[in-house]
């Protein structure tokens, strides 16, 4: 004889296991609501002497003190920026660590034993130029080291006019005006890579046509 379980107990185990589910379901999607989006763009990494400079943009954070920090100072043309509290501080010339400094103590006025962070979101005061028979002619921001390869592939590339083997950098060194040699096909074959300089800021590339 078969074993029927009786359907007064079998129904609300039902009914108990599908609430449960959806409660789960809930809470995972509440979780999911709850959850910090990814940022879209993430902050560059300077090399740790990096001077700031006019058109950067900044974030800086006071430790438990969200009134006086900002999420993006762009450093204006005269080098300053302007944060709250202490209102307009010189940026460029600094390090992030020294403005750091002089934001701690220009804010240990206001809060005891202020701990301020300083991180670059956006280097633009970094340009190398890049000029002649290129897609897009203009400034490159050098928002990491960048090689006459890279530059040229920033500008879009070259067009159909360019001179792949008469492509130079101009470079101020000492006061003086230098041309550095590229040979576009000669260091996309893997020959002349010492061509492939990283370039310094300031430099432009010129491609003739």
């Amino acid at each position: 004889m078969r074993d029927y379980k009786h359907p007064t107990v079998v129904l609300p185990v039902l009914v108990a296991t599908f609430w449960t589910g959806l409660a789960a379901r809930s809470c995972q999607a509440d979780d999911h609501k709850d959850a910090p989006e990814l940022a879209a763009e993430q902050p560059v990494v300077p090399p740790v002497h990096y001077v700031i400079g006019a058109g950067d943009v900044l974030t800086i954070n006071v430790w438990k003190e969200p009134e006086a920090s900002v999420l993006a100072a762009a450093v204006r043309p005269d080098g300053m920026i302007s944060v709250p509290i202490v209102k307009d501080v010189q940026a460029a010339g600094l390090t992030p660590l020294e403005l750091q400094a002089a934001l701690a103590d220009k804010f240990a006025k206001f809060f005891r034993g202020a701990d301020v962070s300083v991180i670059v979101k956006e280097i633009h005061s970094q340009k190398v130029y890049v000029i002649g028979a290129v897609r897009k002619e203009g400034p490159v921001d050098m928002k990491a080291p960048l090689t006459v390869l890279q530059a040229v592939a920033e500008a879009g590339g070259l067009n159909d006019y360019a001179r792949r083997s008469k492509i130079y950098i101009l470079r101020k060194s000492n006061g003086k005006e230098i041309r550095l040699p590229f040979d576009y096909s000669a260091v996309i074959r893997g020959s002349h890579g010492e061509q492939n300089v990283t370039l310094e800021v300031g430099d432009t590339v010129v491609v003739p046509q």
